[in-house]
């Protein structure tokens, strides 16, 4: 019998998360009394830091770029780049990170490169390539779909007896509405995948507000519904994302009473800017919102922390700024200097292309080598 037909017998009981948040760090910075700070070297933090600061300078030349024409729709991530790049630090370089469209940063962080980050942007089908040796599959646009695809892509590690390994998969407070997300979730929870679904509630899906989205207490309060444990974080405190995604990571691949566990984590976080680059969020929400969110930004606390343990002054962070202006120019240089054929817009639409496609495909490379058509497609 396969283990399709034999789903995990002994599922331990689960517990409905706790309400508030895990938190270490207060809004200042400081750790708050009694947590537990991630036991993180130096360095780590420093890295940690810097990616954090790369991310947001890739975030405000991203939208100036769109602005300018030099890319298409754009989707920002300030506010919640914090839970990205926390979060893909807890990864294992054999783990999975499936993404969304606005998971630039935890991308980068888990080894792709900034050139193919910015080259779908910039309409160059190279950068969706998953590159050697670096576990992220192509960012999803359709909400939700990325779910269930994660859950049988963890199943399978269980299937192959890949005991070293789990996948992480992002999600939005408004994928909770949809059906593949309910699909995945329910699935994981039956076949115990080692999978960690990191749901960023950034309180909007689009102009949505979370409260029309479900009448539910909490996100994290539906995975007792699906069987599996689900915690609550600050999304917006690195250090207890960092912890929290590293202990659910760990038990997705390490047994508990006989079997790992998938959780699903509900990071609170706020997107400061708009959905996208084609979004206008003052039509649905005040800029008094935004400034209090901006009181709890992950950036600000981190390099707080870290000057308060003596590990960052001015001329570190002036040079961490430096470091991370020159590999965005050097990025967006070498993106912009792709040359891709337009008539690659036709391929992959079908297996075989129509005639009409292919004679679109020839129109399209006569003009860009300045000749004329021979007829219109």
């Amino acid at each position: 019998m396969s283990m399709y037909d034999q789903p995990s017998q002994h599922r331990p009981h689960v517990e409905p998360p706790e309400s508030d948040p895990v938190q270490i760090l207060d809004v200042d910075g400081r750790p708050l009394p009694g947590a537990t700070v991630p036991d993180l070297s130096a360095s780590a933090l420093l890295e940690l830091y810097e990616d954090l600061r790369l991310a947001r300078h890739l975030d405000e030349r991203a939208i100036s770029l769109q602005r300018q024409g030099r890319i298409g729709s754009y989707a920002p991530m300030a506010g919640q780049a914090g839970a990205q790049v926390a979060s893909s630090h807890a990864l294992a370089d054999a783990d999975w990170l499936v993404p969304t469209y606005r998971e630039h940063a935890a991308k980068f962080v888990h080894g792709v490169d900034l050139l193919s980050v910015l080259a779908p942007l910039m309409g160059h089908r190279e950068g969706y390539a998953i590159p050697d040796g670096v576990n992220v599959l192509p960012e999803y646009i359709p909400v939700g779909s990325q779910v269930p695809q994660a859950a049988g892509l963890a199943w399978s590690f269980r299937l192959r007896g890949l005991d070293d390994r789990a996948v992480l998969c992002h999600l939005g407070d408004g994928a909770t509405s949809e059906g593949d997300v309910h699909e995945g979730l329910t699935f994981a929870g039956v076949f115990d995948v080692p999978a960690v679904f990191l749901c960023n509630n950034n309180g909007w899906a689009i102009s949505t507000p979370r409260e029309r989205q479900t009448a539910a207490e909490t996100l994290a309060g539906k995975a007792a519904g699906y069987g599996i444990d689900g915690v609550r974080v600050d999304g917006m405190d690195p250090l207890a994302v960092y912890s929290v995604v590293g202990e659910a990571l760990a038990k997705a691949k390490a047994p508990v009473d006989g079997e790992p566990r998938p959780t699903f984590v509900e990071a609170i976080v706020y997107r400061y800017g708009a959905h996208t680059t084609a979004d206008d969020p003052s039509r649905y929400r005040d800029d008094a919102e935004v400034d209090a969110w901006r009181e709890r930004d992950p950036l600000a606390r981190l390099e707080a922390y870290l000057e308060y343990e003596g590990l960052l002054d001015d001329e570190r962070a002036a040079a961490v700024g430096e470091r991370v202006a020159a590999r965005v120019d050097a990025a967006v240089a070498e993106a912009e200097a792709i040359e891709s054929p337009p008539e690659q817009l036709i391929e992959h639409v079908y297996a075989e292309p129509p005639d009409r496609l292919v004679a679109q495909g020839e129109a399209l490379a006569v003009g860009a080598t300045g000749g004329r058509a021979g007829r219109r497609p």
